[in-house]
């Protein structure tokens, strides 16, 4: 779903562990790292495509995390000229996404990157809170920051113990 100003609905997810490490998945076939995330369709809530997302990049179910929360309003980051499919209609020029910060309940043998016909991850690992926001590709790089920093609280209120 891409709006008149041309940003697709998308849900980004950040995986948290009980020890506050973060879920970085390796792309297939490249050399990037970065969250799950997947566009939102026609006639569902952001809620719903991150559950659906969630099972076809991680192969979670829902019992298998805990919503910790979410932006509160949409956060849009643009493509670089290159990327935009300069032919296709309507055309795109970046995303516009609320983000959901999930907390992992099951065990981490549960995640499954191979559940989905078409693999969006070949690996993945834990990794510290702010490291994505240094590895992720540079056009993300601002959006990541926002998220974590606007969702950095509910970790700190919910999930850690004290």
């Amino acid at each position: 779903m891409i709006d008149k100003d041309g940003y697709r609905h998308n849900v980004g997810i950040i995986i948290v562990n009980k020890e506050g490490k973060l879920f970085w998945g390796k792309r297939i076939q490249q050399d990037a790292w970065q969250f799950p995330q997947g566009g939102i369709r026609e006639n569902e809530t952001p809620q719903q495509a991150v559950f659906r997302e969630l099972k076809e990049e991680v192969g979670l179910d829902p019992s298998d995390v805990r919503v910790l929360g979410r932006t509160k309003d949409w956060l849009t980051y643009d493509l670089p000229k290159h990327l935009i499919r300069q032919y296709s209609q309507p055309l795109c020029i970046g995303q516009k996404q609320i983000w959901f910060m999930l907390g992992l309940e099951s065990e981490p043998e549960r995640i499954d990157l191979s559940h989905h016909e078409t693999p969006e991850f070949e690996d993945w690992t834990w990794v510290d809170y702010w490291r994505p926001v240094q590895e992720v590709v540079c056009f993300k790089q601002s959006v990541y920051h926002q998220a974590l920093t606007e969702l950095q609280e509910l970790l700190d209120k919910f999930w850690l113990p004290k």
